[in-house]
């Protein structure tokens, strides 16, 4: 066993563990995020060729990724972790064999960079599989084996053949994003260190070897100056850095070094201190203290026969480091595209991979040297990163958790539409989506069966989308219009149902026959001033059976049995909601928002249940005094259309005069 973990077989089975330790083990309960949905619908309803015309405004040469892995990868979420953790296993060990071509003498060296890359904190967009290893981590992976070829061709008597899969795997990874465009300079940089001798030498010998890639790279440039200023691209909005003052530059630069070279490395225990007791924070502790136990075992048997000690590589690496993160920077800077820790910006941690790993380990060498506590310093690193990487991965576990919520929720209230609806709400409480991802998994909920044709359905947020093209103003008979990648949704505002969910309360529809604009409105005027254009009557309930995809159905708790009351709320089925009133009851059920007690007040009070309804009323006033005004709608509203007499009408007025309610 000790000559198997000194030997390099050991190392394919090292990678193999960390991938699984940082990236697998909470694999099953992820799914799809982001554009994940409205690349899986296009996959499954349009076919993988359809990500051709789809991308033709939007990175191009990303196509032939989709559309090779998509014709590969069944559309089912839990196939696209299992392939998110095999490109990352062999990201780590390219890096490996890449880095060994370079330090061929530095067993160690290549081994900790590699380990480094495969757990980068910094980027935390693993699970967004279906997009991100498409879009970002296979391109990388290209580059890497680039960089190997690269150095193998020196090594080798007939270069020419390495020459080719080289320059083959830099074409196949800078040009399907531009996120790679920077670290080609890393390449001339690994060639100047790798080179001995004086200045002007190393120089001529570097460039004789980078020119062919220095070819690809103007090329490449080219293209992206047509593509950006005079062809079709139509994404972010690109901003030349010559818009960028000197001072902006400097501080965005500092910005990149700090949070690639320092602060990722530790943010783990950053983010941690924030839910010390919290289960996640302590299972996080528990695999940090399990992965460094394991670590340090393991780099105390291979570095007891070899030693890479070099504190002038130590300050090589700081400063390529460095470079590598400010060229890995600039696409993004010249987008305009802000530098953000957990969230969807930190993807362009991508580019910066390499460098923000030289930076630290450069660190490390130049700080401890010979010293034997550096083996329990890289050890801790590599832990920290295992440990972020799995405190991001419960993350996306709690968003699969909470979509599996809304999607059937969603299912519950609204079991089917008429066509050409469109869902309006502020905001939906969830991270890791926005209105655009929820359209295709709806589409894939109500139209199953969907074939090209205008898109049936859309979801929009008002906070983003009012005052811009699709949604100017949130006013009846205002034409709208998606164009959805390659089919287009045309919608009205006068056929539009509101939806709102609250962070801690069940999925409702808002209807204006029910004073819901009133009723809810401390909430957001995004979300009020849709309301009156909600047509209930858009919702079908008869001999449906929607399911959303991927999602078991849950067990039916009060949001299944509130769902159920509004729909007979709307049928204005009174005696239904009574019944399902006793049915929660006798499961003890009750809801964490009061306000989804009002069908259950209005159904009572209707009935000429007065007490039972006054009681309910007075209940959930007393647990939230924002509710009074949702009371005293419903109070009105039976004032007007409940039962009649003497009794029932001094009754109410007393409860109007109750929770004070104005004429």
């Amino acid at each position: 066993m000790r000559r198997f973990f000194e030997s390099t077989r050991a190392i394919p089975v090292l990678f193999a563990v960390i991938t699984v330790l940082a990236y697998g083990l909470l694999l099953p309960f992820t799914g799809f995020y982001w554009d994940d949905w409205p690349f899986a619908w296009i996959a499954k309803f349009l076919g993988p060729a359809e990500f051709f015309p789809a991308f033709a405004q939007f990175r191009p040469f990303l196509s032939p990724i989709f559309f090779v892995t998509t014709s590969l990868i069944p559309i089912n979420p839990l196939a696209w972790q299992i392939f998110a953790l095999v490109i990352r296993f062999l990201i780590g060990i390219s890096a490996w064999w890449t880095f060994k071509q370079i330090w061929h003498d530095k067993p160690v060296t290549a081994l900790t960079l590699a380990l480094f890359i495969l757990i980068f904190p910094g980027y935390s967009q693993h699970w967004v599989a279906l997009t991100h290893i498409n879009q970002e981590l296979i391109p990388f992976l290209f580059y890497l084996i680039s960089f190997g070829f690269t150095f193998k061709a020196i090594h080798a008597e007939n270069p020419i053949r390495y020459l080719i899969f080289a320059l083959l795997f830099q074409i196949l990874g800078i040009f399907p994003t531009e996120y790679f465009f920077g670290i080609e300079g890393l390449r001339f940089l690994f060639l100047f260190i790798f080179f001995q001798g004086a200045f002007n030498k190393r120089i001529t010998q570097t460039l004789k070897q980078w020119w062919p890639y220095l070819i690809v790279w103007v090329i490449n440039a080219a293209w992206l100056v047509y593509y950006y200023r005079f062809g079709d691209y139509d994404s972010y909005e690109v901003k030349t850095t010559q818009s960028l003052s000197l001072v902006s530059l400097v501080s965005n630069f500092g910005d990149a070094i700090w949070k690639a070279g320092f602060y990722i490395w530790g943010q783990v225990l950053v983010l941690m201190s924030q839910s010390i007791t919290a289960p996640a924070s302590l299972l996080t502790f528990g695999l940090i203290g399990i992965s460094f136990i394991f670590l340090v075992f393991y780099f105390s048997r291979i570095t007891k026969t070899v030693n890479d000690n070099n504190k002038t590589l130590g300050i090589s690496f700081i400063i390529i480091g460095a470079l590598g993160i400010l060229l890995g920077r600039l696409p993004s800077l010249a987008a305009g595209l802000p530098l953000t820790l957990q969230s969807s910006y930190d993807r362009f941690m991508v580019s910066m991979m390499i460098g923000g790993s030289l930076f630290i380990l450069g660190l490390i060498e130049l700080v401890f040297g010979k010293s034997r506590f550096k083996i329990y310093v890289i050890a801790l690193v590599v832990s920290l990163g295992i440990g972020q990487q799995f405190f991001n991965a419960n993350i996306f576990r709690r968003d699969w958790s909470k979509q599996s919520e809304i999607y059937w929720q969603l299912a519950w209230r609204i079991p089917a539409m008429k066509p050409n609806t469109v869902l309006l709400t502020n905001q939906m409480p969830i991270d890791y989506e926005t209105d655009n991802s929820f359209t295709a998994p709806i589409n894939w909920m109500y139209a199953p069966d969907y074939q090209r044709s205008d898109l049936p359905y859309a979801m929009l947020y008002t906070e983003k989308r009012i005052g811009g093209e699709i949604l100017p103003v949130l006013e009846p008979n205002q034409a709208i219009q998606i164009n959805y990648r390659t089919v287009t949704f045309n919608g009205n505002t006068s056929q539009a149902i509101v939806i709102f969910m609250p962070p801690n309360g069940c999925l409702r529809v808002l209807d204006p026959a029910l004073g819901d604009a009133e009723t809810y409105d401390r909430e957001s005027l995004y979300l009020t001033d849709a309301i009156y254009l909600s047509n209930p009557s858009l919702i079908l309930t008869e001999g449906t059976n929607t399911t959303p995809a991927f999602f078991p159905e849950p067990k039916h708790d009060w949001c299944y049995y509130h769902a159920k009351a509004e729909i007979a709320q709307q049928a204005q089925d009174w005696k239904s909601i009574i019944a399902i009133e006793k049915e929660v009851d006798e499961k003890s059920y009750s809801p964490q928002d009061p306000f989804e007690w009002l069908p259950f007040i209005e159904a009572n009070a209707m009935l000429g249940n007065m007490d039972r309804a006054e009681e309910l009323s007075s209940q959930t006033f007393t647990t939230d005094k924002r509710i009074r005004k949702g009371v005293c709608t419903v109070w009105k509203r039976v004032q007007a259309q409940g039962p009649a007499g003497g009794e029932y009408e001094t009754q109410i007025s007393r409860l109007l005069s109750k929770f004070q309610c104005l004429p």
